[in-house]
């Protein structure tokens, strides 16, 4: 670079009023986007697939933050104590993580459902899901779905390979019904196949019901 374009770049600078080494922080890609009606964009969709896995949103999907979208906001933030503001600002995408599910979490949600207990009852399969979900509102695990089910030993069925088996639909159901509160086990954190369990301490868990082939515990 020439001294005189040095000289005009560091006129034009001081002329913005910044200093020539400012440094500009760049928003984090994790950082929550504030929705609010007018806003059209994934984000807003993602928000209304989350209130629909947890019943607060029946129409289509779409992407747009109208009033019943925003309506929609209103009856969670109310039913989770949150402000009553109708807007989706950090504290009520934390809510909305914490207790629902996006399309690829439900996608994941149901094949570990599939992959785990797809020889059992229906109820037997919302478990399985249910203790999944009780693990994400527990500080002792992941706060990500996919952080629960793929961390190591978690589950047999990611160890084994058969995670990777295509779900079917009664399966989605019942990670549906798992993601709206449908709890048959008591608030479990555990569970295993009392026939081929070998561990002493899931043994030693405080056992809260068997259904089907599994016992449930905490």
């Amino acid at each position: 670079m020439t001294l005189i374009k040095k000289l005009i770049l560091v006129a034009l600078v001081a002329s913005a009023g910044v200093s020539a080494n400012a440094v500009y922080s760049v928003p984090s890609a994790s950082a929550a986007v504030v929705l609010q009606q007018g806003a059209v964009n994934g984000d807003v969709w993602d928000v209304q697939y989350r209130l629909r896995t947890l019943g607060y949103y029946e129409p289509s999907i779409d992407g747009k933050y109208g009033p019943i979208t925003a309506a929609a906001v209103r009856n969670f933030q109310t039913n989770y104590g949150l402000n009553v503001d109708g807007i989706v600002g950090a504290n009520t995408w934390d809510a909305l993580r914490k207790f629902s599910v996006n399309q690829a979490e439900m996608d994941v949600l149901a094949k570990v459902i599939y992959s785990e207990a797809r020889g059992e009852s229906f109820e037997g399969q919302v478990a399985v899901g249910a203790v999944v979900m009780n693990r994400l509102k527990s500080s002792q695990f992941a706060n990500t779905i996919q952080g629960i089910v793929f961390e190591q030993g978690a589950f047999t069925a990611v160890s084994d390979g058969q995670y990777n088996l295509t779900p079917d639909s009664t399966a989605y159901k019942a990670a549906m019904e798992a993601v709206k509160g449908w709890d048959p086990t008591g608030g479990a954190l555990y569970y295993f196949n009392p026939r081929t369990a070998t561990s002493n301490w899931i043994w030693s868990r405080p056992q809260t019901v068997q259904i089907g082939n599994h016992i449930f515990a905490k």
